[in-house]
């Protein structure tokens, strides 16, 4: 499989960021990956991208191919993202996958998501649910 452009993290635990990271190097499915501790500062970083707000030439920014997004956070939680995700350009936005990464299995939120055709994933991040996902939507991409 072709590696991803980018993966996105945004969760405000330590912890699984560093663990999903891990997961995701050992994958070797991309070479980029960002960490946002909530939805606020990923959003501006997409914005930023979206309307050509950065050095195209930094290393820092990048257009993801993969959002795993955690609900359950400060300043602005998940769905509050997509929200205003759902605002950007819809050709920034049309190669872009979403995914909820939660501890929550209330039956609103996976609605929730199912409502907006995102894939929800419980955490943890494992090996098969990330092949998984990868397969499902990426599948087109490999070689």
């Amino acid at each position: 499989m072709r590696k991803l452009k980018g993966i996105m993290l945004i969760d405000d635990d330590d912890t699984n960021n560093f663990l999903n990271q891990r997961l995701l190097n050992r994958m070797e499915i991309t070479d980029k990956i960002r960490e946002f501790r909530n939805g606020k500062q990923a959003f501006d970083y997409l914005y930023n991208i979206s309307a050509e707000h950065y050095d195209p030439s930094s290393p820092d920014y990048f257009k993801p191919s993969l959002i795993l997004l955690d609900i359950n956070m400060p300043v602005m939680n998940g769905f509050e993202f997509l929200s205003l995700f759902e605002k950007l350009n819809a050709g920034f936005r049309k190669d872009i996958v979403l995914a909820l990464l939660s501890t929550s299995e209330h039956s609103q939120d996976t609605e929730r998501a199912a409502a907006s055709n995102i894939a929800y994933l419980t955490k943890p991040l494992t090996t098969q649910k990330m092949q998984d996902l990868l397969d499902a939507y990426f599948q087109e991409e490999g070689e």
